[in-house]
Order: structure tokens, then C-alpha cells, then sequence
């Protein structure tokens, strides 16, 4: 007997996993059918019941699948007992229990057994399922979890064994029906077993036999329960009473002077599903006369700060607006907002819980006050750093434990109250709503939404009546996501963005369908809107004002709380414990400074101690000692742990007190910097200490400080990742399927300029901000998003979309550091890189949120500093200390003067080599200057500094006395130190004026400036000085202090980069090869200062496994050796192995080597790409191709390792014999087959594919020079120019690395192409005649010199497409022969001498032919150009020629 059986249900379980008797899980039985039917599919009997629902109703969302309503299942449904009686009567006949994912249906009876205390045949009887992994193999369907197929639902299953969809799905009888069909359609396919039927084989021919047509349904009729419901409630219905308008109208009237605010907003930090920024929230508010304003985004805290400080800016200017408007005797219009913080959170059973999961209900929580605020905090990090599973989840234990002064709303449909009315019954709504009313008393209130939904209609009422018997007020709210209805577009766009669906997909649940709003009410309505739509229930509207006046105001920011340093307790002060005070840290503090005082002066004189006294006397006034401890600490810790640190970064370095504790390693006397633009006297404000460490090391001084403060006070910083113009185009069009093509074409004409910018702006002001190229590229966009089209629309809804918060990261080197807990002052999260807590505040507001930042910065120079020294000391073994480099180095400054910084810190731009060969530095003054003023804005001063460095022009100071500071920069005023020493001697500010002065100027504070000006111009005067000039000091400074630079800044960068110079000039091989080692992971730079190497005449050579280390090391013979690091597939455990295995006695070959390595460590990965890299090249008399020569199917790199494997398996059961140490018996060494050795081609390319660049030479090499002097400059970057939308001609050449030959539909050839040159590669297509009369020249590894050119044409929509022209193809290797047809050689006539005569003489003699030689004489200092023909000398023009030419430093022209 075969029994299959089907429920309907009040809803789904919380946990599919629970067992039954945990009847609070299972939802209620509202319908049972079942069939009875024989082995042989005969029907024995069917019943049908809809039960009578006691003590619970049947929730909405339920109904509307199922359509039984409580009304119908009162009227028709009998009593469970009954039915559990009839249910277990037919039980008892069955052998099976049959259905369709039936573990749903066995737990929800056994739950109603368990109710009724009845007995359950259900466990006790096999069952047959329908829906199993094996239907799910035949049906084939994707989609399923792990990549498994999906499982089939009825629906599926019954269309695929009966090719027609079975329609009447969720009515119990329909559903028996159509899982019977199915049942009986699986055993005659025998997808059933024997074994689980519990039959023999005969078995299935006698039911096929019995049933031998296609299994047919019963026949049974079933009621449309939808229908009858709904004839139920139409006949129990009240008519609709008319509106009362009367009513109606009286209730408006009654809200006319109340004021609506909006409760429940999302703003974008909910990321992905809000376009709403913070100061468009605020706006929005103070737009429609809104008092107050909450935020409360999902679960996180994110933008609480933002928000409180947008708020804040607005009521400062409408405050100061509504002042005037009553000054001049008129009404005050603009409204003070108050700020509502608040956060919507997932409250699940147990926050803890990650085994299943459980997003819980979304309850919105409201801070009444800072406590309230500290709250909402507490619990945020908690829900991000305990709770996090899918989302960040809190539970009710935490609710009571941080409920203090807070507020709480119901929440939207997802809220626990709404959803249990929902989906469970309004019996456990009101257990709900008794919870958080016993729990949060007078401040927990009932949300009501409308937004034009049933479901929430349906909702509302039940609501209604809960808060109406409970005595729970009701609010009205509106759940916002966008601010204008008519953003609902661009939000459903960007819900399509966070679940990487199409736009095109319908919304809806499951398979096919995505998330999305049901409708476009989401967005910030009108006060008007909402009394309008809230008129019958007045009340909603006037309790907000309640809820707003119970949020008192408080401020987020606060001052910078330093975590307590633990000192001495010599130094401990018994009053600092009554009053918190920090006597005792600055009498340490001052300590510490003069022992380092002691180290650094030698000579302490009265003025340094003056300016330490000054110093120390700020700090204490200002309060910040413990700070200075603080970074003395781990810096003094990051040298005991050999980490590099830098001399120091920006102000700081105007701290001699910093100086004196080893924070920096400047001295500021020496080098007039200012502690006063590090810390002002006047104005107390954080120092900011930002400090570089080497990058490896970096990592080791945040582990201390973790350690020695704890990992709850430590905290990296949030970053958010935003929407950029580009990216929320390429977003946009993704979900409106835009074509690929067409995307990249609008990105590509978007300058670096926001969308908003460029569709806001007059054409004015683009034009000033923009190139002339960029200009034509945003008409040609903004013709675009004119249109009617899909792009035209992916550009207008991106604009919304920019700006919009995608992702979140963590800050790179900024660390929090707190006195206690960090959760205690700001909320945190976690993130996937990180071990730390993530602040939710971003490095734009953690200072004014009162935590302490430390920039923890990584320089990848005092690394490359480093292992500079330890070269040296391997190779020399001599003990640099680059701290104690003499300042007057001859070599060093040669190295500036020759502009050979390529590799030097700050100094290695082609620009900037241009001016150290002009300025020609000689001291290190000299050096910091340019480091200041190589940059936007100053750079016009250069060729100004650089004639009077020179003596070409006349060194003139306005104001002699400036003399004293100016003379150093030869006149001209280079830093801001330089204006704030000068404003106090010419006008005798004081230090704190002088620096409020340079932040001014800095900034462009008109209002400070207008100040300051008449009291330098008056104090100035009285000294002295004429007002005229003066007039034009303070013209010039306001002109120039904007682009002036921090000189303490500039010396600490440029110290390094002398450090690193000297370091060049004196140890070129060590240096390049740190240099080398530091840019490893970067092939092009690599390339680069390779071909840097190879001009100062180092040669580098390729990974040898007997020489090489991880990084490129300088050998006995001078030249740099490749480290194997930079090897693909060879980690750092097989570089290890290798150089601990060599110590004793070198490699002598293969077979030495695979013996002694650890080849778990390097393994045939490792040795195929050394061996392809150059790595063995250095065992005598083999070659690469050996290594891959194949015997018997096995390479010799194959036999090598299986040799060295069996001679370790030898070695080690010879030491672990019965009696030890026996010896071992030696085994044969194998040979290398003689092979035919790779071409020089092959090789490069091997080694290009495991390193990324050629390393034992370049296939062009020998064709440099006839790409320097043929091609476009840069050769193939020419190609960049393509987007800048203007026609070129190009001449370009390298080798064909890739080459496809194709047919069109049409079957006409083309191809596609790779030139690749020294660093760069293109990909070229060629079609149609270019095609069929070029092609020849088109086969792989061929040296390829290519003429043409680009032209663009307009398309219609105002776009551009570039049309290719090739001019020409030829053998790079002809081109000279065929190109040059005449030589111009420029002498310049000051250099034209008889010994220059002889040479150029004797040469030509030497390549005597047919091409024509010019000599053109030029006199620069007269302009005067002439052109010399030569009528008696025809020459061959060679690369030998030109090469001669080139050691002459000969200009020539190649015609």
C-alpha cells in the first residue's frame, strides 16, 4: 500500500532542522489531502480536510499561495483531533508514505501529533520521495547547491514525465493528485528501487503490464480555494461606507500646524540599496520645513557622523540667514533641523548562531541622547563582530542589555511584528508586540507604512487593533530610499548593481525572478503627502512630534582622547590621580627629551635649550605629552626591531623635541624649521605625526602596538568605495544591457570629471576646466545623453547613481589607537583583510570623532635603503650607516648634476632630471628646494631659481632684511616656513599668528587674510618699512603661499633621496640591484631599470641556482644576479632549500642538485621554469634543450628528480636500519642526451614566459637603433593617442609575438596581430586589400616595421570611429638600407675644431658609398644656421656609422 499525502500550512518553519516536537518552529496544518492506492496503483480511497484553525489565524502571505483564509477554514474546516484520527486511521493500512519533499510535510503533522499529544505512525513508516537528488539527475536542471542540479519542484517534474505543466499547485488534493501521477510514472521507469519498494524484480513488468498506458490522474474534483474565500468574504462583507470628506478635511485641518518628519531613512550607506547621500537627506528635510530628520541605515553607523555634521552645517547657515532676515525686519524662513541618529537592525534568535541561517527581523531603533547613541554603537559592532552571518544580526539578549534611552519603531514589513502578522498569525504578533512593549515601555511604537501595497494594507489593520488594545501608540513613516519618485528608475537600477542581476529580470522570489521594490513609493515624501495619505488616522502624524521631542541634542564630536602611557614611577605625580592631570607625562616627557639632547647636541647651547623649553612648554600647555610618548615608544621599538624608519614626514619634522626623542631624524635648527607650523601655540589642535616605515617591516610595529595596547583598543580605518563617474556608467549599462562596446564608449569619452560637473556646468566653465580634446569628447556625450536611446539613458541614470557608496575597504597605514575598548567611542565592523576591528568612521572624521590616528606608512625606499646596506656588507663587508652619509658628498651632488636620478627618491622624473642638469646642485639646499618646488604651480618659479643659483640672473629682495631668509632659495620665496619667519620679523607676529597666516594663505581664507593684512601692513611700517612694498610682499606671498610647500617635509624626502643617491654614486651594483629586488612584482619596471643598469655599464645577469637568492644580489664579479624570487612557480620555500643546500660546496649538476634540494619545496614546476629562465645554465657543457629532451616518454629534468627522490629514499632507509648508519648503496648518475640546442628566438621567448621579459638579451637589440631613429617616439605608445580622438600618422616596428588568421562570413581573410616592442605591445586587425596584399609579412617571431595612419569620421549620434590606413609593411632588418638616404650631421660652431675635422674625416673614410652627407653649422648665440652639402664624400649609412657618430655625442638627422 502505497499512501501519498500533501499539506498546506499557516507558513514556513524558522529552522528547516528542528525537530518536531519544537512546535514554536513548525508552522499549523491548515489543509490535509491524501490517496490511498495499492502496489499495483489501484485507488483504495482519498480524503480531503481543511482544518479548523484554534487559537491562531492564518497569516496573509500564506493565503495568498494557498488562498484558504481563516474565515473559510472556520467555516468548512474540521477539528484536528478529527482529522489526525482519519489521518493516522489511514496511516495504519499504508506500507509507504509517499510525496513531494515530504520531510515538510512528515515534520509539520508530527508537529500536530506532538500538539495533541497523539500517537505518530509517521516515523515509523518508509518513505518515498518524488523530489531527491536522483529526480533531480533526471530532470538535469542547474541552479542546485554546490553545482549540484537543482531539485525538481512538482510543477518541474510533472512537465518533464508528462510534457505539460501541472497548474494547479498549493491546494493539498491538487498536489496529491499530481505527486500520485508522478509516483506511479517513476516506478514504471524504475527510478524507484527494487530495494526501496522492498519488492523483486517481477515487480516492474507487472505493474508496467497493469498500467500500460500513461499513468492517468484519479479524477478527484478540487475546489478553487482562492475562489471560495473570496465568495466568503464578499458575502460577510460590510459594504464600503463613502468616504467622509467632511471627516476628512477636518482631520487635515487639525494637522495643519503639525509638523511630519521622517523617521525611517536609508541614506547610501546602506550600501547598494540606497541612492540617498547625507546632504541630500538634509536638503530634502530642510526643503519641505522638516524640524528633524532621522537616519537609519541597515544594521550599520556608517554615516552618523556625516549626518550629524551635514545638520550641523545647515543650521550654522540657516541660523546666521534667519539673523539677517531679522536684522533687516523680516520673517525668519529657514528651518533648524535636529538630527535623529538611529539604524535599522537584523534582530535574529541568537546573534551567535552560525550554523543556519537566520536573518532575523528588521527593527528600527532611534537615540534618544549620547547614551542612547553610545547604544546603538555597542550594538552595531557587536552585530558586525559577533553576530555577522550573511548580515550583521544582534538578538533580544542584546536589546536588553543596551536598551537605555533609546526609541524603537516597529519596522517595515520585515519588521518582527508585521512579518509574524504576515506569515504566522496575529496571536504571535501580539507575543511580539508584548516583548518589546514589556521591554522598551512608552518608548516602543507601531510603525504604519503606505505605500499603495495589499499586503501592507492587510498588514496595517491588524496593526491597528494590536496597538489600539495594547495601549502602543502609532507612528506614521514612510521607508526611504531615494529621495524624488522619480529616482525609483535608478534605484531599482542600483538594487540590480548589488545583486549582479539585469534590470530586464521581473522582481519576484526564486529562480528567474530578482529583488526589487514593489512599487515607486519608496522615496522622501512631503509632510503634505503624508497627512494626505495618513488623513483618517491623525493621530499617526501628531505622535512624531512626541518621539522628536524626546531626542535631545548632543554632538559627536569631541576631543582626542589619548590612551594612558604607562611611565616610570619616578616620574608618577600623586595630583594627576585626583585630577587627571599629566604632570607626571610631562615631567618623563622632558626627560627623555634631554637624554636625547645629550646624543644629538654635543653642544647644548642656551639656544637650543630655549627652543626645547619652548617646545616642551606648548606640548604641556596644549596637553598632548602622552602623545609624544606614545610614537617615541613603538618608533624606539621599530629600530629594536630593525625596521627602517624614515627621517620623518611633513611638520613634524620642525619638532626638536621630536628630534631628541628619535621620532624624526632632522635637525630643525639646523634647517630653520618651525615647530610652530607642527603645533601652534595659539590654536590647540592635534599634532599629526605620520611616520614611514620600511614595507616590510611595518607590519611587525603594528603587531607591537596591538600587543602592548591590546587588540580591543586597536582598530584599522573604513574606507568606502564610491560609484565613480566611469564606474556608475559601466554599472549602469551592465543592468540595462547596454552592449559592451557601447559602454566602453562612454566611459572612454568621460573626462576625469564628475557626471554631475559635466552636465550642470555652462560651456564656459567646462572649457576652463577642461582640455580642448577632453571639450569635444563631453559635447560628443552630452549629444549623447540627448537621445532617446539606451545609452542616452544609461548616462542620465548614472548621474543618479554617482557618488553612491559600492563597497567598503580599509584605509592603508591609518591605525586608531583608544584608551579603553574601542567600542566604547565609535562603532566598529570587521573585514575580510584584516584581523583588526574596522572603524565605521571614515579617516575624514575619526580625528573629530576623538580618536587618536596614526599613520602607519609603508616606504618602499628605506626597504630598498636597507637592503642596499646589507649588500654592501655581504659583498664588502662594511657596516653603512646611511643616517651618517656626509652632507657634502662631491660624487653624490656629480650624480644630480649629470641628471642620472633614474631610481632616486622624488627625483627620477624625466622632468625632473631636466632641471637637476640645469641647476647643477651643490649643496643640499639645493635639493630640498627643487623637491619643493617640482610641482603644480611653483614649477614656474624653476627657471627663475635655477639662472640665479647660476649667476645668470640678479638675486633682488624687496625688503632687505628678508636677506637672512630668502638667501637660501636665492630671493625667492620657496616654503611656508619661509613667510611665517618673515611676518614675524618685518612685522612681529607672533608664532601663532604667523602660523594662522600661512594656514590662510595655504587655504585662501579671504576673511582671515582681510584681517591679518592692515596689522603685517601697520606693525611692518612702524618698523620701518614701506607700506608700498610691503603692499607688494603681502601681493606676492598671497599669490605664491597657496603653492608654497612645507619645508620640513621636503627636507626629510629630500635626506632620503640623498641617501639614496649616495648610495648610487658609491655602490651602483648594490644599489640597482635593491632597486631590482623592490620592483620585482612590476615587469615594466623591471624593463626599465634594467635598461638603467645597462647604461651605467652594469651587467645583469640571469638566475643561477649556485649564485642567485630570493632577491637580485650583486656577485664577486660586479654584476647583478637575478633573484630566483622573480621566477614564476618559484616560491620562498624553494628558494630556501636551494640556498641552504649550496652552502658547503656549489651544485656541480642536475643531478648534484636534485639530490641535495628538498624537492617537496622546489618542485618540477620550479625546476622547468628555472631551467627555461637560465637558472643551470651555469653546469658546464649542457643546455637548456637538454633538460626537456625526451627518453622513453620521460624528460631529463624527469629522470633528474625521480633520481634525487630515490637517492633520499635510499639515504633514508640506510640511516633508519636495524643497526644504523650502514652505508648506503651509491646509485648511478644518469647522463644528459645530447640534443640540438634551442634557437636564440626560443630561448628568449622561454624565458620571457616564466619571467615576463627577456633576460640574457632582446630580440630588438639589434635593431634599437633603427626604432629610435625610424619610429614615432615611444614607438608603439604612439597608440595612446587613439582616444584623444585626432587623426596621426604612425611608424612603428618590433616583433610578431601573436598571429590569427581568419575568414569573414563572407569567406574574405583578415587578421589579427601582435607587435611587440621593447615595453609595450599592440594588437593591430587587418582587412579586405591591407589584408591580401600584407599578409605575407604577417608569420610569428618576424621583425616588422609598420607605416600608417589613423583618421576619424563622425558617426550620427556625434560619436567618433577611427579608420585604419597601413602605408606600408617591411623587414625591420631592410629598413635602414631602404630609409636612409641621406645624413645631417649638427655641429655647433664653438665645437668645431681640427681634432673633431680628423676624426669625422677618418671615419667617413671608412664607410665610403652611395648616400648623401650634410653638415649643418650653427651658432647659437648669433642664431645663425648653415647648411654645408659635402660635394666629394658619398657614404654607406650603417648601423656601425651611426653608432660612431653616436660616441662622438653627434646630433644627426636620418632622411
Amino acid at each position: 500500500m502505497y499512501l501519498i499525502f500533501d499539506t498546506e500550512t499557516t507558513g514556513l518553519p524558522k529552522r528547516w532542522d528542528a525537530p518536531f516536537t519544537d512546535t514554536d518552529n513548525w508552522p499549523r496544518c491548515i489543509q490535509i489531502a491524501w490517496q490511498l492506492h495499492d502496489k499495483m496503483g489501484r485507488l483504495i480511497s482519498h480524503e480531503d480536510y481543511l482544518v479548523k484553525p484554534d487559537g491562531f489565524n492564518i497569516p496573509y502571505d500564506a493565503e495568498k499561495v494557498h488562498g484558504i483564509s481563516t474565515e473559510l477554514a472556520q467555516e468548512q474546516g474540521f477539528q484536528l483531533s478529527e482529522v489526525l484520527e482519519k489521518f493516522n486511521s489511514a496511516l495504519s493500512q499504508t506500507k509507504f508514505i509517499v510525496g513531494q519533499n515530504l520531510g515538510f510535510d512528515i515534520n509539520i503533522m508530527g508537529a500536530e501529533f506532538h500538539r495533541l499529544g497523539f500517537n505518530n505512525l509517521l516515523v515509523k513508516l518508509p518513505v518515498l520521495d518524488t523530489c531527491t537528488e536522483v529526480t533531480a539527475s533526471l530532470l538535469q536542471l542547474p541552479g542546485g547547491r554546490g553545482g549540484k542540479f537543482k531539485l525538481p519542484n512538482l510543477t518541474e517534474l510533472h512537465q518533464y514525465l508528462f510534457n505539460k505543466p501541472f497548474a494547479e499547485a498549493h491546494n493539498a488534493t491538487a498536489d496529491v493528485e499530481a505527486t500520485t501521477r508522478c509516483f506511479f510514472a517513476l516506478i514504471k521507469r524504475e527510478v524507484f528501487t527494487a530495494a526501496e519498494l522492498q519488492v523483486d524484480f517481477s515487480y516492474f513488468n507487472e505493474f508496467r503490464t497493469l498500467n500500460s498506458d500513461e499513468i492517468q490522474s484519479v479524477g478527484i474534483r478540487h475546489i478553487n480555494l482562492k475562489e471560495e474565500s473570496a465568495k466568503l468574504k464578499a458575502k460577510s462583507a460590510t459594504p464600503n461606507a463613502p468616504t467622509n470628506f467632511e471627516e476628512e478635511n477636518a482631520n487635515l485641518a487639525e494637522l495643519v500646524d503639525v509638523d511630519f518628519v521622517h523617521l525611517h531613512n536609508h541614506s547610501q550607506f546602506s550600501v547598494l540599496q540606497s541612492t540617498i547621500s547625507v546632504a541630500s537627506l538634509v536638503r530634502a528635510a530642510a526643503k519641505n520645513k522638516m524640524p528633524a530628520v532621522a537616519i537609519t541605515d541597515h544594521a550599520n553607523m556608517m554615516g552618523a557622523f556625516h549626518f550629524m555634521s551635514a545638520v550641523a552645517y545647515h543650521n550654522k547657515s540657516a541660523k546666521a540667514k534667519n539673523e539677517e532676515l531679522l536684522a533687516n525686519g523680516e520673517q525668519a524662513i529657514e528651518t533648524i533641523i535636529k538630527p535623529i541618529v538611529g539604524c535599522e537592525f537584523f534582530v535574529c534568535d541568537d546573534h551567535t548562531d552560525k550554523k543556519r541561517k537566520d536573518n532575523g527581523y528588521q527593527v528600527v531603533f532611534l537615540a534618544k541622547n549620547k547614551k542612547g547613541y553610545h547604544n546603538l554603537a555597542k550594538m552595531s559592532s557587536i552585530a558586525y563582530t559577533a553576530g555577522f552571518y550573511y548580515v550583521p544580526r544582534i538578538d533580544r539578549k542584546i536589546i536588553e542589555q543596551y536598551k537605555d534611552d533609546l526609541i524603537v519603531l516597529s519596522g517595515n514589513l520585515y519588521g518582527e511584528i508585521p512579518n509574524k502578522i504576515l506569515n504566522l498569525g496575529e496571536n504571535q504578533a501580539e507575543e511580539a508586540l508584548l516583548w518589546w512593549k514589556d521591554t522598551f515601555k512608552e518608548e516602543f511604537y507601531i510603525e504604519l507604512m503606505r505605500h499603495d501595497q495589499e499586503d501592507e494594507n492587510r498588514v496595517n489593520q491588524t496593526l491597528i487593533d494590536l496597538a489600539k488594545k495594547n495601549e502602543v501608540k502609532i507612528l506614521a513613516t514612510n521607508n526611504t530610499y531615494y529621495i524624488d519618485k522619480v529616482d525609483a528608475h535608478a534605484h531599482d537600477i542600483l538594487l540590480c548593481v548589488k545583486e549582479g542581476e539585469k534590470l530586464a529580470t521581473p522582481i519576484g522570489r526564486g529562480r528567474g525572478f530578482r529583488y526589487g521594490m514593489p512599487n515607486q513609493e519608496y522615496y522622501f515624501k512631503s509632510g503634505e503627502e503624508m497627512k494626505k495619505l495618513f488623513s483618517d488616522l491623525p493621530e499617526a502624524i501628531i505622535n512624531i512630534q512626541e518621539v522628536v521631542d524626546k531626542i535631545e541634542a548632543y554632538s559627536l564630536f569631541r576631543d582626542v582622547l589619548l590612551p594612558k602611557f604607562g611611565i616610570p614611577d619616578e616620574f608618577l605625580v600623586a595630583e594627576d590621580e585626583a585630577d587627571s592631570g599629566k604632570r607626571g607625562e610631562n615631567k618623563y616627557l622632558a626627560h627623555l627629551t634631554y637624554v636625547g639632547a645629550a646624543k644629538r647636541y654635543p653642544d647644548l647651547t642656551q639656544e637650543i635649550k630655549d627652543r626645547l623649553e619652548f617646545e616642551l612648554a606648548t606640548i604641556e600647555k596644549t596637553g598632548y605629552p602622552g602623545y609624544f610618548l606614545i610614537v617615541q615608544d613603538f618608533i624606539a621599538e621599530a629600530r629594536r626591531l630593525d625596521v627602517s624608519v624614515g627621517p620623518g614626514r611633513g611638520s613634524a619634522a620642525g619638532s626638536a623635541v621630536a628630534y631628541c626623542l628619535g621620532i624624526t631624524n632632522i635637525d630643525p635648527i639646523a634647517y630653520d624649521l618651525l615647530f610652530e607650523r607642527f603645533l601652534n601655540p595659539d590654536r590647540v589642535s592635534l599634532p599629526d605625526i605620520d611616520i614611514d616605515f620600511d614595507d616590510e617591516g611595518r607590519g611587525r610595529v603594528m603587531d607591537y602596538v596591538i600587543k602592548k595596547y591590546g587588540s580591543s583598543q586597536v582598530a584599522q580605518i573604513i574606507t568606502y568605495g564610491t560609484m565613480a563617474a566611469k564606474s556608475s556608467v559601466r554599472d549602469t549599462a551592465r543592468v540595462l544591457d547596454l552592449p559592451l562596446f557601447e559602454a566602453d564608449k562612454l566611459a572612454k569619452l568621460i573626462p576625469n570629471m564628475k557626471l554631475a560637473k559635466i552636465f550642470t556646468l555652462d560651456d564656459a566653465a567646462l572649457k576652463s576646466a577642461l582640455r580642448s580634446e577632453e571639450m569635444e569628447l563631453v559635447n560628443q556625450l552630452k549629444n549623447i545623453a540627448d537621445g532617446n536611446d539606451l545609452s542616452a539613458e544609461t548616462l542620465r541614470q548614472a548621474q543618479v547613481l554617482e557618488g553612491s557608496v559600492r563597497n567598503t575597504g580599509i584605509h592603508a597605514c591609518g591605525v586608531i589607537i583608544t584608551p579603553s575598548d574601542i567600542t566604547n567611542f565609535v562603532p566598529v565592523a570587521t573585514a575580510k583583510d584584516s584581523d583588526l576591528y574596522v572603524t565605521q568612521f571614515d579617516n575624514s572624521v575619526v580625528e573629530s570623532a576623538g580618536l587618536l590616528k596614526m599613520d602607519f606608512l609603508g616606504l618602499k625606499t628605506l626597504t630598498l635603503i636597507k637592503d642596499t646596506v646589507k649588500l654592501v656588507k655581504k659583498r664588502l663587508d662594511l657596516d653603512l650607516d646611511p643616517d651618517s652619509f656626509p652632507i657634502d658628498d662631491e660624487k653624490t651632488y656629480e650624480l644630480f648634476q649629470r641628471g642620472e636620478t633614474v631610481g632616486i627618491f622624488q627625483y627620477e622624473s624625466p622632468g625632473m632630471q631636466k632641471h637637476m642638469k640645469d641647476l647643477k646642485p651643490t649643496v643640499f639646499g639645493d635639493l630640498i628646494a627643487m623637491n619643493a618646488l617640482y610641482r603644480p604651480g611653483p614649477m614656474e618659479y624653476i627657471p627663475s631659481f635655477v639662472r640665479r643659483k647660476n649667476g645668470e640672473e640678479v638675486i633682488t629682495y624687496d625688503i632687505a632684511d628678508s636677506e637672512e631668509y630668502l638667501k637660501e632659495t636665492y630671493g625667492i620665496t620657496v616654503y611656508q616656513e619661509q613667510v611665517m619667519l618673515l611676518s614675524q620679523k618685518l612685522a612681529d607676529f607672533t608664532k601663532g599668528e604667523a602660523d594662522v597666516l600661512r594656514k590662510a594663505m595655504g587655504k585662501k581664507q579671504k576673511d582671515v587674510l582681510d584681517k591679518m593684512k592692515p596689522k603685517f601692513i601697520s606693525q611692518a611700517a612702524a618698523k620701518g618699512h614701506d607700506a608700498k612694498v610691503l603692499e607688494k610682499v603681502w601681493k606676492d606671498w598671497e599669490a605664491f603661499a597657496s603653492y608654497a610647500f612645507n619645508k620640513s617635509h621636503s627636507t626629510c624626502y629630500a635626506w632620503i633621496a640623498y641617501q639614496t643617491a649616495y648610495l648610487k654614486a658609491h655602490y651602483p651594483a648594490e644599489y640597482m640591484a635593491a632597486v631590482l629586488s623592490n620592483n620585482m612584482n612590476d615587469i615594466k619596471q623591471v624593463t626599465f631599470f634594467m635598461e638603467e643598469c645597462k647604461r651605467m655599464g652594469l651587467q645583469v645577469l640571469g638566475p643561477d641556482v649556485n649564485e642567485s637568492y630570493h632577491k637580485f644580489t650583486v656577485n664577486d664579479d660586479y654584476a647583478i644576479r637575478f633573484g630566483m624570487g622573480a621566477v614564476k612557480g618559484v616560491g620562498a620555500g624553494a628558494v630556501e632549500t636551494i640556498i641552504a643546500n649550496r652552502e658547503k660546496e656549489k651544485y656541480k649538476n642536475i643531478f648534484d642538485f636534485t639530490k641535495k634540494v628538498d624537492l617537496r619545496a622546489a618542485n618540477k614546476k620550479a625546476l622547468e621554469n628555472l631551467v627555461l629562465a637560465g637558472g643551470f645554465d651555469c653546469f658546464k657543457n649542457t643546455h637548456r634543450a637538454q633538460y626537456f629532451y625526451e627518453e622513453n616518454n620521460t624528460t631529463v629534468l624527469e629522470q633528474a628528480i625521480k633520481y634525487g627522490a630515490k637517492h633520499k629514499e635510499n639515504e633514508n632507509s640506510s640511516q633508519g636500519s636495524l643497526f644504523g648508519g650502514g652505508a648506503s648503496v651509491e646509485m648511478p648518475e644518469p647522463s644528459l642526451s645530447l640534443c640540438e640546442e634551442w634557437g636564440a628566438m626560443l630561448k628568449l621567448a622561454k624565458e620571457k614566459e616564466v619571467v615576463g621579459i627577456y633576460i640574457s638579451g632582446h630580440p630588438l637589440d639589434e635593431y634599437k637603433l633603427i626604432l629610435d631613429k625610424y619610429c614615432n617616439k615611444g614607438n608603439l605608445q604612439i597608440f595612446n593617442e587613439i582616444d584623444k580622438g585626432a587623426d596621426f600618422s604612425f611608424k612603428v616596428g618590433g616583433i610578431i609575438s601573436f598571429v590569427n588568421h581568419r575568414l569573414n562570413k563572407e569567406g574574405r581573410g583578415w587578421a589579427q596581430f601582435k607587435l611587440e616592442g621593447y615595453d609595450d605591445m599592440y594588437e593591430f586587425s587587418i582587412y579586405k586589400d591591407d589584408y591580401m596584399k600584407f599578409k605575407h609579412h604577417l608569420v610569428l617571431n618576424s621583425y616588422l616595421y609598420l607605416k600608417g595612419n589613423i583618421a576619424y569620421y563622425t558617426l550620427q549620434d556625434g560619436g567618433k570611429r577611427t579608420k585604419w590606413t597601413y602605408a606600408d609593411f617591411s623587414d625591420l632588418r631592410d629598413v635602414l638600407e631602404k630609409q636612409a638616404n641621406k645624413i645631417d650631421i649638427c655641429l655647433d660652431i664653438n665645437h668645431i675644431n681640427e681634432d673633431l675635422i680628423q676624426d669625422l674625416d677618418d671615419m667617413f673614410s671608412n664607410y665610403v658609398g652611395s648616400k648623401k652627407l650634410n653638415f649643418i653649422v650653427v651658432d647659437k648665440k648669433e642664431k645663425i644656421r648653415i647648411e654645408l652639402p659635402s660635394k666629394t664624400r658619398q657614404i654607406n649609412i650603417s648601423k656601425e656609422l651611426l653608432i660612431s657618430l653616436d660616441e662622438l655625442e653627434l646630433d644627426y638627422t636620418l632622411n
